[in-house]
């Protein structure tokens, strides 16, 4: 058994248990991990985050050879003990728990590096919360098309198509037509893809604001099915995922600004042009409410 204090912190309803472990001396077996993100049993989570240093893990010495400023590192669980490449939520709160822990500092106007298996994300502080620069992003997954994918989910009639996207994890976003289709969508079950990713995907059902685009700026409602974690109240990548495809769809002009929301509350998603190609970034809230001991 091994004992951990950890917190607990969310991202628009987006939960999480974060524990502090420098050393990478604390085995995250998939059993242990559903132990604490039981809702039942353990403390509850969507996911659990171990605060690990770079140097400690494997896939973190791969990053600072490059990027030695990526001093810490996210290593991220779904509630299931499945890993996750990356967690747009969970990256803010991620920072927010570096920064209230003491572990490291980040002023106003400053960047803070931080490792994933996405690779490095940098963060930023604002005044509501942290914005994250997720990097690049490509349409299709596994090498596929992007509108390749049809989508069954229980209570929406007939199989709709869904487009992939690839913001360091997969995701496939449908559209919906109407409040009430995108309400009465029972994501208890999980949406059957065909052809399912290899890696499956997190499936976002979106529907688009009425206008779609009110000061310059776009704006669409979404739920989503997490892979690994079921119904969750926000993604932070899947808003992302959910703004690029409208962008796609909307064509020529579609701003590249859009506000998400979701049922946890709202996020900004921002599409950048960089040297090496467009980077999208995620602003929101990120919140610690308790902190507690727990043995494992």
């Amino acid at each position: 058994m091994t004992e951990i204090h950890f917190t607990k912190g969310h991202g628009t309803g987006n939960d999480f248990v974060l524990f502090a472990d420098p050393d990478g001396l604390v085995e995250c077996t998939p059993e242990r991990i559903r132990a604490i993100a039981d809702r039942r049993f353990g403390v509850g989570a969507d996911g659990v985050i171990r605060a690990v240093r770079s140097a400690s893990l494997p896939e973190g010495r791969a990053l600072i050879v490059d990027a030695p400023e990526a001093v810490w590192f996210m290593d991220y669980y779904n509630a299931d003990g499945s890993v996750a490449e990356m967690c747009g939520n969970g990256v803010r709160v991620f920072a927010r728990y570096l920064t209230e822990a003491g572990l490291v500092e980040l002023p106003a106007g400053e960047t803070l590096a931080i490792g994933t298996r996405k690779g490095v994300v940098d963060i930023q502080r604002q005044t509501t919360g942290f914005q994250a620069d997720l990097g690049r992003w490509s349409l299709g997954l596994d090498g596929n098309g992007s509108d390749d994918i049809m989508v069954r989910a229980r209570n929406l009639d007939g199989a709709r198509p869904g487009i992939g996207i690839d913001v360091g994890n997969p995701h496939v976003v449908v559209a919906v037509a109407t409040d009430d289709e995108l309400t009465d969508v029972d994501l208890t079950y999980v949406p059957v893809l065909d052809p399912e990713p290899l890696h499956g995907a997190n499936v976002e059902f979106v529907l688009p604001g009425d206008p779609l685009i009110r000061d310059g700026v776009g704006h669409i409602t979404m739920r989503v099915h997490e892979r690994g974690s079921g119904e969750t109240l926000s993604c932070g990548t899947g808003a992302i995922a959910a703004a690029l495809a409208v962008r796609y769809w909307a064509g020529a002009g579609a701003p590249d600004t859009w506000r998400v929301r979701v049922p946890g509350g709202d996020l900004t998603v921002r599409m950048m042009a960089t040297e090496e190609g467009e980077h999208v970034a995620l602003a929101g809230p990120a919140e610690l409410v308790f902190v507690g001991d727990l043995t494992v």
